[in-house]
C-alpha cells in the first residue's frame, strides 16, 4: 500500500509540474500578445499554436493530449461561454441561414470530402467519411475575437458563433454514427441514421432546456452571486456529462442550456450585478481554456508523418474549401430567399474564409478507436488541414476584411459607450448630492464645490457626446440599442425582485420585448 501511495503521489506531482509547464507557457504567450502592438495583429490563439509548433518542431512535447481531456473537461466551458454571450434575439433574426450552415452544412462538408478522399486517394470510403465527419465542425474562436478587435458587422460574428455552435454538435453526432461502419460493428441504414441523429439531438435539447429552465427559476429565489456563478459552472459540465450518459448530445445540451441561462436565465433571476460577474468569470474561463488547447494542439504535431501523408491533406485542404463555398454561397443564397436579412457577396466571402478548424476536430480524429487501421492517416489528414486553416487564413482574414471594406468602427464605438457610461455615472452622483443629507461635520460650501465639479466634467462630456453625434449620426442607433437593453433589463429585474420577495409565486413573461419589436415593424 506504501508503494502504491508513492507511485500515486509522483504521478500527481509529475502531472501537475506538466501543468503547470503549459500553463506558463500558455499565458505567457497570451500576455505577450497582448503587450506588444506588433503581436496584437495575430490573434493570441494563432501564436499559441505557432508556439506549439516550435516545441514540437525541437521535440519538446508539454503533454499527452487525451480527446477526452478535450471533449470533457475543455469543450463544455468553451461551448458554454459562447451560448451565454450569443443575444437570442440576434440569433433569431438570423435563425434560418445559421442552421442551414449548421445542418445541411454538415451533411455537404462531410459527403463532399469523404467522397474527394476516396475517389482521389487509397483510403476507404468508411475512413473517409470519419475525416470528413471529423472536419465538418468549425471553431471561430480566432476569427470573431478578431471581429470584435476590428469592429466588424454583428451579424458576422452572429452568423459565425451561431453556425459554430450547432455545427460543432451535428458535426459529434455524425461522428458518432459513422465511427462503427469501418470496424465492421455497423452497417450504413440511411432510416436507422436519422432515428440515431434525431434521438442524439433530442436528448441534448431536451435535457438541456429542463437543466437550462431549472437552474433560471431556481436563481429567482435566492440573491447569491457566487452561488449563481457555481450554478453555472455546475450546469456545464453537468449537462454535457448527463447527456452523454443517457446517449444523447452533450455537445447540443451544454449550446442549449448556455443560451438559456444567459438570455433567460440571467434577466429572470440574476440582477446586474450578478450578470456582469458571471459574465466576467466565463471570459476568463474560456481564455485560460483557449490559451492551453491551442497550445496543446501545435504540441502534438509529428511533422514527419504529416509529411508522410501531403498528399491526403492536400486532397482535404482543397476540397475543405470547395465544400464550405457550396455550403456559404449556395446555402447562403437560398436562405436569402426565405430570410428577411439578406447575405451580400462580401459578408459570404469572409464566412467562406472564416471557416476555420480547431480543437473540435482535433478531439474528434484522436477519438477515433486504436483498433482502425486507418487512424493515423484520419488524424495526420485532420491536423495538416487544422494547421492550414488556422495559419493561412486565420492571418489572411483581417486582410481580407480590410480589402473588402468589413472593418467597422469599434475604437469610435467604445469610445462613445464610455462617454455613455460616465454621463450615467456622473448624474447619479449629482442626485446622491442633491437628495442626500448634509452630514453636520460638512461644510455646505463643500456640497455646492463638489457639485459643481461634478457639473463642469458632466457638461464637458455632454459637449463630446454632442461632437461625436454631429460627425457620426450612426452612433444615435447605438444609444438606442442600450436603452432598450436598459428597459428590458429594468422590466426582468423587477419581476425577480418581486418572487424574492413573495409578491409573485413564478415569473411573469416579459412583455417590453415584444411591444419594442412590433414598434419597430
Amino acid at each position: 500500500m506504501t508503494l502504491e501511495s508513492s507511485m500515486a503521489e509522483v504521478s500527481i506531482k509529475g502531472n501537475l509540474e506538466q501543468f503547470l509547464i503549459v500553463l506558463s507557457v500558455s499565458l505567457s504567450v497570451a500576455t505577450v500578445s497582448k503587450i506588444f502592438s506588433w503581436f496584437r495583429r495575430i490573434p493570441y490563439t494563432l501564436l499559441l499554436v505557432i508556439v506549439g509548433l516550435g516545441l514540437a518542431f525541437v521535440d519538446i512535447r508539454l503533454v499527452n493530449l487525451s480527446p477526452e481531456l478535450i471533449l470533457e473537461i475543455f469543450l463544455p466551458p468553451l461551448l458554454f461561454e459562447a451560448a451565454w454571450n450569443i443575444r437570442w434575439q440576434s440569433l433569431k433574426e438570423n435563425l434560418v441561414p445559421v442552421i442551414m450552415f449548421a445542418v445541411l452544412g454538415v451533411v455537404i462538408s462531410v459527403i463532399g470530402v469523404a467522397f474527394a478522399l476516396s475517389q482521389l486517394t487509397t483510403l476507404s470510403l468508411s475512413t473517409a467519411l470519419l475525416i470528413g465527419a471529423s472536419l465538418s465542425a468549425t471553431d471561430p474562436v480566432s476569427v470573431v475575437a478578431l471581429f470584435r478587435e476590428l469592429g466588424a458587422s454583428k451579424r458576422l460574428t452572429i452568423l459565425m458563433e451561431g453556425e459554430s455552435l450547432f455545427n460543432d454538435g451535428v458535426a459529434v453526432v455524425a461522428f458518432l454514427l459513422l465511427v462503427g461502419i469501418p470496424l465492421g460493428l455497423e452497417e450504413f441504414s440511411l432510416p436507422t441514421t436519422i432515428t440515431r441523429f434525431t434521438t442524439f439531438v433530442g436528448l441534448g435539447l431536451g435535457i438541456g432546456c429542463i437543466i437550462g429552465f431549472g437552474i433560471s427559476y431556481l436563481t429567482q429565489r435566492f440573491d447569491l452571486p457566487l452561488v449563481e456563478q457555481s450554478l453555472t459552472l455546475v450546469s456545464a459540465y453537468g449537462t454535457y456529462l448527463i447527456t452523454e450518459e443517457l446517449g444523447g448530445s452533450g455537445v447540443i445540451g451544454v449550446v442549449t442550456v448556455g443560451i438559456i441561462l444567459g438570455n433567460f436565465g440571467s434577466r429572470i433571476g440574476m440582477n446586474p450585478r450578478t450578470r456582469l460577474l458571471v459574465s466576467e468569470f466565463w471570459e476568463f474561463l474560456a481564455f485560460f481554456v483557449n490559451s492551453i488547447v491551442f497550445l496543446l494542439i501545435g504540441d502534438q504535431i509529428n511533422f514527419t508523418s504529416l509529411i508522410n501523408n501531403l498528399d491526403l491533406i492536400s486532397v482535404a485542404i482543397a476540397f475543405v474549401l470547395i465544400t464550405r463555398a457550396i455550403v456559404i454561397y449556395g446555402l447562403g443564397s437560398i436562405s436569402n430567399l426565405f430570410s428577411s436579412i439578406k447575405l451580400n457577396w462580401r459578408e459570404q466571402t469572409v464566412l467562406w474564409w472564416g471557416g476555420l478548424r480547431g480543437s473540435v476536430s482535433i478531439a474528434v480524429a484522436l477519438s477515433v478507436p486504436a483498433l482502425l487501421s486507418g487512424r493515423q492517416e484520419i488524424i495526420d489528414t485532420v491536423f495538416g488541414v487544422v494547421l492550414f486553416t488556422l495559419l493561412v487564413q486565420g492571418l489572411t482574414t483581417q486582410w481580407l476584411l480590410a480589402k473588402l471594406n468589413l472593418i467597422g468602427d469599434q475604437p469610435l464605438r467604445q469610445e462613445y459607450l464610455e462617454l455613455l457610461a460616465r454621463r450615467i455615472a456622473l448624474k447619479r452622483v449629482i442626485n446622491f448630492l442633491a437628495t442626500t443629507d448634509l452630514v453636520p461635520e460638512i461644510e455646505p460650501e463643500f456640497y455646492r464645490y463638489q457639485q459643481g465639479l461634478v457639473k463642469g466634467e458632466l457638461q464637458s462630456i455632454e459637449q463630446k457626446i454632442a461632437k461625436m453625434h454631429k460627425e457620426h449620426s450612426n452612433l444615435r442607433s447605438l444609444a438606442m440599442e442600450q436603452f432598450k437593453e436598459q428597459l428590458l433589463d429594468i422590466e426582468a429585474n423587477t419581476y425577480a425582485e418581486l418572487i424574492r420577495v413573495g409578491q409573485l409565486n413564478h415569473n411573469l413573461s416579459p412583455v417590453l420585448q415584444e411591444i419594442i419589436a412590433q414598434a419597430a415593424d
